[in-house]
């Protein structure tokens, strides 16, 4: 050891593969729960859905807070994560579109809850914010581009401007069981296709 090395801390051991799997059951099922019953629903119902004990969720996250932070970065991951394996396996461009956004009409019918719980706290949310700019912007930029490039819709659509739109779709979906965001998303993205 040299002298720069000296009191240095040991690098942190990266968490064990089951310990992963086990955060993100915790985090698929507390998702699962906010679409359905919304952010304050008890921790017992997320609990069960996971197949863990209450102990363990707040093992975890300490608060509601820690909890809900971590389901919407952990459902941004994953929908950034499906739109180039979405890309690669679908049997068009514009179909793997249509199934991300599909991904992007649930992940933003939980974000509507989790936002207005998150929104108590500006900087936190603020920072989330951007996270999801950050990651979601390109992939559907992406999925776009390819979707042009195939001449099945016509280029220069933002990506940016049809997340904005099917986030508006989105809004209030909690409040009207007739309504289906995803059935008018499907729509909008069906209206992108050209006809040949």
């Amino acid at each position: 050891m040299n002298d720069g090395e000296q009191g240095a801390e040991p690098p942190a051991r990266p968490k064990r593969a089951d310990a992963r799997r086990n955060k993100e059951t915790l985090l698929d099922a507390a998702a699962a729960i906010f679409v359905t019953a919304g952010v304050e629903a008890p921790v017992r119902d997320i609990a069960a859905k996971a197949g863990v004990g209450t102990a363990t969720i707040y093992r975890h996250f300490p608060t509601r807070a820690d909890l809900i932070i971590a389901v919407y970065r952990h459902q941004v991951d994953a929908c950034a994560e499906a739109g180039p394996a979405l890309l690669a396996e679908g049997p068009t461009p514009h179909a793997a579109l249509g199934r991300w956004i599909d991904l992007f009409v649930d992940f933003l019918v939980t974000k509507h809850g989790l936002a207005a719980v998150l929104q108590s706290d500006n900087a936190g949310f603020e920072a989330l914010h951007d996270y999801f700019l950050d990651r979601l912007v390109p992939v559907c930029a992406r999925l776009l581009d390819a979707a042009a490039a195939s001449g099945e819709i016509r280029s220069g659509l933002q990506a940016y401007e049809l997340m904005r739109g099917v986030g508006n779709l989105c809004i209030g979906a909690h409040g009207d069981p007739r309504y289906d965001p995803r059935r008018l998303a499907q729509l909008l993205v069906a209206g992108l296709h050209r006809q040949h």
